[in-house]
């Protein structure tokens, strides 16, 4: 026959809180957050369950007059736990004073050298006193783990909130969760972005698995944690692309000066550098176009002009309408507007299908775009 050995309440409680040890070093490891900051929440957490516990107690047990209940809410009680062996002690401490008013908090040099008598003491000193919790060990587990479980919580959204919100206005690579609705969720780790519909190229189709870089546009603080929502229609998402294929870009050799971007369809980028000999459209699209259709094949085959910036107005539209040619630009600055003028056969390519080639560069340049042929101008003249 099996022999049933009965252990003793502190047996129990010190079982329970190396338990509790063993799951604070998973926890670190597993959800990043510091050994420290997880002992002093236990502590935290293990204070109030010994204040309610002894709240309920009256007389010599309480540390207070009989019948009076203001131990719970003193602030001279503390726990220390060990980080090795997970055993916990409660402490209360007291100020030696020359006249007491908190029976609960304070002692005379009198009282303190009658509770303390093998200490030199003088009054300014704080005492400690080691509190018996014979029978406690148990019920402040229990009460313990429930405010562990809630602050743990509360600690990694804080966790994760400073580390994704230090990931705004950056590229991150996810992987394709499920569709909801109309929105793709987006794994990113530890954490699930929402591409809503509104920030999807469209036409473009996701499946499950699928690896996908999105621009973090927001990351909101909830009660039910981060929200972080992404974009694959955002222009900076065309300015980081860039940045990671162009080393000049990336060095600040070459400035990307203005961009407009009608996603899944056509992006226009101004381009300056700052060395004269460094040639900034030659430098983004790469020796055969290598550079600038690695960012068109990560946004599926959106199209990409790159021109040259100025701080001529009327340089930077003749450039903006590209790959149209442009006879004439009158700039009216009051009015922020270009009357172009472009040989009879360029007319269609300059305004571009349904007018995008135009509105593209309207939109970089910020000049409202008029835009006639040779042919159309002379007959105003």
């Amino acid at each position: 026959m099996k022999k049933v050995v009965k252990k003793s309440a502190e047996e129990l409680k010190n079982e329970d809180f190396k338990e509790l040890i063993t799951a604070i070093d998973l926890i670190e490891k597993e959800r990043d957050i510091d050994k420290e900051v997880l002992l002093k929440i236990v502590e935290d957490s293990l204070l109030q369950a010994c204040k309610v516990q002894f709240a309920k107690k009256t007389g010599e047990e309480m540390y207070q007059p009989a019948g009076k209940v203001q131990y719970a809410n003193c602030d001279n009680i503390r726990v220390h736990i060990d980080p090795v062996t997970g055993e916990y002690k409660v402490f209360r401490d007291f100020t030696v004073v020359d006249e007491v008013l908190d029976e609960a908090c304070e002692l005379t040099l009198e009282q303190a050298q009658a509770k303390f008598p093998l200490r030199e003491i003088q009054v300014g000193d704080v005492l400690s006193e080691e509190v018996e919790t014979k029978g406690f060990g148990r019920i402040a587990a229990g009460q313990a783990k429930q405010q562990i479980v809630q602050k743990l919580r509360e600690k990694e959204r804080e966790v994760l909130f400073r580390t994704y919100s230090g990931m705004e206005k950056e590229v991150v690579t996810g992987i394709v969760q499920k569709y909801t609705k109309n929105n793709v969720i987006i794994s990113l780790d530890k954490i699930d972005a929402s591409l809503i519909s509104t920030e999807q190229i469209p036409g473009e189709v996701f499946h499950t698995g699928d690896r996908v870089k999105v621009y973090v546009v927001e990351v909101k603080d909830t009660t039910k944690g981060p929200r972080v929502i992404v974009s694959r229609t955002h222009p900076e998402l065309v300015k980081r692309f860039f940045e990671n294929e162009v080393s000049e870009v990336a060095d600040g050799t070459v400035e990307i000066k203005a961009l407009s971007r009608e996603a899944g369809k056509r992006t226009k980028m101004a381009v300056y550098s700052n060395d004269p000999k460094v040639d900034p459209v030659g430098a983004c699209v790469g020796v055969n176009g290598s550079r600038v259709n690695a960012v068109v094949e990560e946004l599926n085959g959106e199209k990409i002009d790159v021109i040259n910036w100025s701080d001529d107005p009327a340089h930077l539209i003749a450039n903006a309408l590209s790959p149209a040619e442009v006879l004439n630009v009158e700039v009216i600055e009051e009015e922020r507007l270009a009357n172009v003028i472009v040989p009879d056969d360029q007319l269609t390519l300059a305004i571009g299908s349904k007018g995008q080639n135009a509105r593209l560069a309207a939109r970089l340049t910020g000049y409202k775009i008029d835009i006639k042929s040779e042919s159309q101008a002379a007959e105003l003249m």
